[in-house]
């Protein structure tokens, strides 16, 4: 074989295209320069025939809808043990190979193995820690449930036990509730996109109020799409509460944590998503008896208080505290009276002893008893009181009071 490099080819151009077998063998070129790769992926189907030497399986990735084409011996697949079967998890050593005729792309292995419950295990634990340290799992995100929904939205295996049991549960506890069905498979490669488009169809639809995913039991296998990555992911993005009833008991997929309910059983389920319409009537009743009694006792009690009120001396003779401090204001009026003459009785007699004492002292008493008061001018003058005769000068004019009338005189003599 030679080892010179080959000629490059001319680059391909509107006026220099390339035929199609020389873009199909530069594209196989490539493929087979890949080698060998271990493969991880569910299998989706299986076709392997008695008569034939070659069987054909179909590959999936579980988190992404994308598949590949795997060929191998049809004795690799006889041998395999347990048998292979749709659904498995399996690894497959293969080469990718280019069919230059048909221009498709396939894998051709020599060696699969399936993924044991150990290695399943793992892988979920490894997942569950990833989606805890998101917050995914955070109890703050955990919506309410409606206490009477007006509408459930039911994602299930078609006529299954798990649909029945939450129809018929749930309607004999409220037989008005009304449910939307949509049938998916529930285990296999087709579960995980089929129960995330149902999840879109439930989470657009206005007339939903929550959705509950149901499954029965089954193996660890059975349950694994419900501890897929994407699928938790979808339910955690929902706007409407989710409720999980996938298995049994033991059985928690990491759907149960991610829901914002996590039910034991499908029939655990319709217990939980709607009351019992005995149980709340049973409930209005005793509402009601409790109000009553509460009711009687109130009245009960406000009549006690107004018998206690009105046997009261103010409201039992309601003019006689008026009465007693009408008498009062009478008394304390009539003192006020009292007080209020001898006052005035008293300031009348001071009012006449100094009168007396003025008059006594006043000009008036000496006039009225025959004296006389006499002023003259002076020679500023000014009115003054004659004291002596010799105080007057020739042509003064005198006045003289006597009582209460008044003479003008004028002095002859002149003073020396």
């Amino acid at each position: 074989m030679s080892t010179e490099p080959a000629q490059a080819a001319p680059s391909s151009t509107a006026e220099n295209p390339w035929p199609v077998r020389t873009v199909a063998r530069k594209i196989g070129d490539w493929i087979h320069r890949l080698g060998a790769v271990w493969v991880e992926g569910q299998v989706t189907q299986v076709n392997s025939r008695p008569n034939t030497q070659t069987a054909f399986l179909t590959l999936r990735d579980p988190s992404a809808d994308v598949s590949m084409s795997v060929t191998c011996p049809n004795w690799l697949i006889r041998e395999m043990e347990p048998p292979l079967r749709e659904g498995a998890s399996v690894l497959v050593h293969a080469k990718p190979s280019f069919f230059f005729g048909r221009g498709t792309i396939s894998l051709r292995a020599d060696e699969i193995r399936a993924v044991g419950i150990g290695e399943l295990l793992a892988r979920i634990e490894r997942l569950k820690k990833l989606l805890t340290a998101e917050g995914l799992f955070s109890a703050q995100r955990k919506r309410p449930i409606p206490f009477l929904p007006k509408g459930v939205g039911l994602i299930t295996g078609r006529a299954s036990a798990a649909e029945r049991d939450v129809l018929a549960n749930a309607q004999k506890r409220w037989p008005h509730v009304r449910f939307k069905v949509v049938n998916t498979a529930v285990q296999g490669s087709q579960a995980v996109p089929q129960i995330m488009r149902a999840l879109r169809i439930h989470d657009a639809d206005p007339d939903i109020d929550v959705i509950v995913i149901a499954r029965g039991g089954g193996s660890v296998e059975d349950l694994l799409p419900f501890s897929d990555e994407a699928l938790c992911r979808a339910v955690s993005a929902t706007g409407t509460p989710v409720v999980s009833a996938i298995g049994h008991e033991p059985d928690t997929p990491l759907l149960d944590y991610v829901a914002d309910l996590r039910c034991s059983t499908p029939t655990d389920a319709s217990k939980r998503i709607v009351p019992d319409v005995r149980e709340e009537s049973e409930r209005v009743r005793q509402m009601r008896d409790r109000g009553r009694r509460a009711l009687h006792g109130w009245v009960d009690t406000q009549t006690r208080l107004l018998t206690q009120l009105r046997s009261r001396p103010s409201l039992a003779d309601p003019l006689g505290p008026v009465q007693r401090r009408q008498d009062d204001v009478d008394v304390h009026r009539e003192r006020a009276r009292r007080a209020m003459l001898t006052l005035l009785a008293k300031d009348q007699a001071e009012i006449a002893s100094a009168r007396a004492r003025l008059t006594a002292l006043g000009p008036a008493a000496t006039l009225e008893r025959g004296y006389a008061v006499v002023q003259f001018l002076d020679a500023e003058g000014n009115l003054q009181v004659l004291r002596s005769v010799s105080e007057v000068e020739a042509g003064a004019q005198l006045r003289v009071r006597v009582g209460d009338g008044a003479i003008t005189a004028v002095a002859e003599g002149a003073r020396e």
